[in-house]
C-alpha cells in the first residue's frame, strides 16, 4: 500500500519588505439573501475551476491574508474530491443532495448538492492532442513561474503515452513552434524542449493563443482529447491586451472543438482575472500552480480531469418551495450566475465537468418560522400554498448537461424533502468537510453570515471529517487555517 505523500508543516514567514503589487482580481460581491417567495428560482452554470484555493495557499504560507477578492468560495469547496456514490449505467455523473443545520446557525438549513463525474483511469483515456502554449517574456524570470513551470510541465509528460501528440509553442515578444507535433513516446525530446526555455521580452499572448489554436487544429484527432494548456502570469502586454477581446476570441475558437486550460504561475503582477476568465470561455478549467506538489496534483493524480471533458454545458436551477423555505442564498458560484430562461437553451455556455472531477453547490436555508433577514411582502400569501401535496417539499432540483459529442441537453431532475435533513453530527464526511471549506472561505471575505463562527470552528469541523486523505491535501487545509487564525482575523464584514 503507498504511503500518502508527506507534507512538511508550513508556518506563515514573517511579512516581506513592501513591494509593488499588480495582481488582478475580479471585484466579486457576495449573493444575496433572497427571499423564497419574491424569486423562488436559482440558476448558474457549474465551476470546476481551483486556482482560487491554491492562490489563496501562497499568500496564507508567504504571511499574508489574501484579497478578498482572491477568494471564490467554489473553487475553494471543488478543490477536493469527495466520497459521493459514482454513477452508474453509463452516466457521465452521480447526484447526491443533502441536508442538515448549518455548522454557523443552528436555526438555518445547510442544502448540499454533490457531484461526482465518472472516473477515467490514465491509461484508458483517448489519446491526447496537446498544445503546451508557454509564456517566455520576461515576467516570468522568477523562481515561481518559468522554472516551476518547466518541472510542472515535465511532469505531464511523464504521463503522456505513445498515441499522444505534443506540440510546445512560446510567446514572448514574438511567438514560435519550439516543438512541432511530437509523439507521447518520446520522452527525451519533449524534456529538451521543455529545458531549452529562456525568459526574456515582451508578453504578446493573443499571438500566441492564435498559434496555439493553429497548431491544435493541424493535429485534431476526431474522437480524442484536443486541448491547449496556457502557462503564465496572464500579464500581457504586448499586441491584443484588451480583456473582452482575448475572452471573445478564445470564445469564438472554443468552437473548433479545441479546449483552452489555464495553469497560473507567479506573483506580484498575477492576473488571476484573465486566467480564469479565459478558461471559462475555453470550456478549460483554471488551476494555480503555487509548489511542486499542486502540480503533481493537477497534471498527475487528477490528469484525467485536466484533460477529458465528460459533460459539456452542466447548469443547475433550484425552485424553492415558498411555503417551506422563507429564503436562502447560494454561496459562492457569484460569476456563475445564468438567467432562469438560460437553463433550458442549449446555446448558452457553462461549465464542464472532466473526469473523476467532483463539483459541491450550497445553499444556506431559512425555514419558514424561523426568523428573516428581509420582512416578507404583505400581498405574498397566495405564493405561499404549494401545488399538489407539496408540503413536504423543500426544492425542486433540475439540472441539464451535454455529452461530449451532443449538441442537445439531458435533464436530470429530483425533489428535495424537509424529511431529508439529519443532524450535523451524522450527516457524511462530504458534506461536514465541504461546510468546513465554505465557512473557511466565507471567512476569508468577511464572513458577514457566520455570526461568529470563526477559524477555530472552521478547524474543528474539517478536523473530524477529514476521512480518506490518500495525498494529505485535507490535512494541508488544516494547516491553511491555523495559518490564518495565526495571521489574525480580517474584520466582520456588515451586511448593508
Amino acid at each position: 500500500m503507498a504511503l500518502p505523500e508527506s507534507r512538511s508543516m508550513i508556518m506563515p514567514a514573517p511579512p516581506a519588505a513592501p513591494v509593488e503589487n499588480r495582481e488582478t482580481y475580479q471585484t466579486l460581491s457576495d449573493n444575496p439573501i433572497v427571499q423564497a417567495a419574491e424569486s423562488p428560482v436559482s440558476t448558474f452554470s457549474i465551476d470546476v475551476d481551483t486556482g482560487s484555493y491554491s492562490n489563496v495557499r501562497r499568500y496564507l504560507t508567504s504571511g499574508s491574508l489574501p484579497p478578498v477578492d482572491a477568494v471564490r468560495v467554489e473553487e475553494m469547496i471543488n478543490y477536493f474530491r469527495y466520497d459521493d456514490p459514482a454513477p452508474r449505467d453509463g452516466q457521465p455523473f452521480a447526484v447526491r443532495t443533502e441536508l442538515a443545520p448549518a455548522p454557523w446557525n443552528g436555526k438555518h438549513l445547510l442544502l448540499r448538492i454533490g457531484i461526482n463525474g465518472r472516473d477515467v483511469p490514465t491509461t484508458a483515456l483517448p489519446a491526447a492532442n496537446l498544445v503546451f502554449l508557454v509564456d517566455v517574456s520576461g515576467s516570468m524570470d522568477a523562481p515561481d513561474k518559468l522554472p516551476l513551470l518547466q518541472s510542472s510541465l515535465k511532469l505531464l509528460t511523464r504521463q503522456l503515452r505513445a498515441q499522444d501528440r505534443i506540440t510546445l509553442v512560446t510567446y514572448a515578444g514574438n511567438t514560435a513552434v519550439v516543438l512541432p507535433p511530437t509523439s507521447g513516446n518520446q520522452q527525451a525530446r519533449i524534456v529538451e524542449a521543455i529545458d531549452s526555455l529562456q525568459s526574456g521580452g515582451g508578453t504578446a499572448g493573443a499571438s500566441g493563443i492564435e498559434l496555439a489554436y493553429k497548431a491544435a487544429q493541424q493535429s485534431y484527432l476526431r474522437g480524442g482529447i484536443n486541448r491547449i494548456l496556457l502557462a503564465t502570469d496572464g500579464d500581457f502586454n504586448v499586441g491584443v491586451t484588451d480583456f473582452d477581446t482575448l475572452k471573445g476570441m478564445v470564445a469564438e475558437k472554443r468552437r473548433s472543438g479545441v479546449a483552452l486550460s489555464t495553469l497560473g504561475f507567479g506573483t506580484g503582477n498575477y492576473n488571476d482575472t484573465l486566467m480564469e476568465q479565459l478558461a471559462d470561455a475555453g470550456d478549460g478549467a483554471y488551476a494555480y500552480i503555487d509548489s511542486p506538489l499542486e502540480a503533481r496534483k493537477v497534471l498527475t493524480h487528477e490528469l484525467g480531469a485536466t484533460l477529458e471533458t465528460i459533460a459539456r454545458d452542466v447548469k443547475i436551477q433550484v425552485e424553492f418551495n415558498p411555503a417551506t423555505v422563507q429564503e436562502y442564498r447560494l454561496i459562492g458560484y457569484e460569476n456563475r450566475a445564468l438567467r432562469r430562461e438560460d437553463f433550458n437553451n442549449d446555446q448558452v455556455d457553462a461549465g464542464d465537468i472532466g473526469a473523476g472531477h467532483s463539483v459541491t453547490a450550497l445553499y444556506e436555508i431559512t425555514p419558514v418560522n424561523s426568523t428573516a433577514s428581509v420582512d416578507p411582502l404583505r400581498y405574498a400569501a397566495s405564493l405561499l400554498r404549494p401545488a399538489g401535496n407539496a408540503d413536504n417539499e423543500l426544492a425542486h432540483l433540475k439540472l441539464r448537461y451535454k455529452l461530449p459529442s451532443a449538441h442537445r441537453s439531458s435533464l436530470l431532475d429530483t425533489v428535495i424533502r424537509r424529511d431529508q435533513q439529519v443532524a450535523l453530527n451524522a450527516s457524511s464526511e462530504a458534506f461536514r468537510f465541504s461546510a468546513a471549506v465554505a465557512g473557511f472561505g466565507q471567512r476569508l471575505r468577511g464572513g458577514s453570515q457566520l455570526h461568529g463562527w470563526d477559524f477555530p470552528q472552521v478547524r474543528a469541523l474539517a478536523a473530524g471529517s477529514i476521512g480518506k486523505d490518500r495525498y494529505g491535501y485535507r490535512a494541508d487545509f488544516l494547516r491553511m487555517v491555523q495559518q490564518a487564525e495565526a495571521l489574525g482575523s480580517r474584520p466582520v464584514a456588515t451586511t448593508d
